[in-house]
């Protein structure tokens, strides 16, 4: 079976793949401070806890954007799979499509997120990742990446507010019933969420007429992902899995070569 990482600024996304199905998904926090040592023992409590056995693992692919921590997961493949460890970067650039003038500098997690988008829901078409950031990955036509937009993602726009409003407490992230907020959580969740959804509709916008693309479908991943789309009808997709469902795809092209 083969085990998908997204390493990424603040969650660690993990999904256990046989074939192309997903079997089991979870998340753990990203430390920068984990040794290899300490990623296994948290990955043997992961497949106890869903009733799996690590041994079945006998192939990684990893995507990351935390240099830190490539050595320590590179500790992990070793154990895991030193035969059968794909890294989404430099090696597999020859199985993905990119047309951007630097291709060196396109995230990993964003590579991922092209070719999973065209290979279940066809190109052209726009990924909005909610993440520590908030990535916007543009795929053309021809089903390469061509680039986006990063912008603060939700969670550390949320922080930055809290932290130097000093009467704001700590407010949860979710959609308030109305666009204007009655009460002071209400309007922090409104230009928080619902301001994230409406960034989000506007910059999809003018990069569906620049690709003078209007169907181009929409895809809505990451772990914020459900949060925003019940603000806005801009998202034809909801896939929370679609970066682990591109790694397991780069790695079936590498093996295939």
């Amino acid at each position: 079976m083969l085990l998908a990482v997204d390493i990424g600024n603040t969650q660690t996304a993990l999904g256990l793949f046989e074939g192309e199905k997903l079997v089991q998904s979870w998340r753990m926090p990203t430390d920068h401070s984990f040794t290899a040592d300490e990623i296994h023992v948290r990955l043997h409590g992961y497949f106890h806890m869903y009733g799996l056995d690590l041994a079945q693992v006998d192939a990684l692919a990893l995507a990351g954007v935390v240099p830190q921590l490539a050595r320590a997961w590179g500790g992990v493949a070793t154990r895991l799979a030193p035969e059968s460890t794909v890294v989404v970067g430099p090696e597999t650039r020859d199985v993905v499509a990119i047309d951007a003038p630097n291709p060196n500098e396109a995230g990993a997690d964003r590579v991922a997120n092209a070719v999973a988008a065209v290979k279940y829901y066809g190109a052209p078409a726009v990924v909005v990742d909610f993440g520590t950031a908030t990535n916007i990955d543009v795929i053309n036509e021809a089903g390469a990446y061509i680039g986006g937009a990063i912008a603060p993602g939700i969670k550390i726009s949320l922080g930055a507010l809290t932290q130097r409003a000093a009467k704001l407490a700590s407010i949860a992230l979710a959609a308030p019933p109305h666009a204007i907020g009655r009460t002071t959580v209400e309007a922090v969740q409104s230009g928080t969420v619902v301001g994230a959804a409406a960034m989000a509709e506007g910059l999809v916008r003018r990069i569906k007429t620049e690709l003078g693309a209007p169907e181009a479908v929409v895809i809505a991943t990451g772990g914020l992902a459900s949060v925003v789309a019940g603000s806005t009808d801009v998202f034809d997709v909801v896939d929370k899995q679609l970066t682990l469902k591109g790694i397991c795809e780069i790695y079936r092209r590498m093996q295939a070569r």
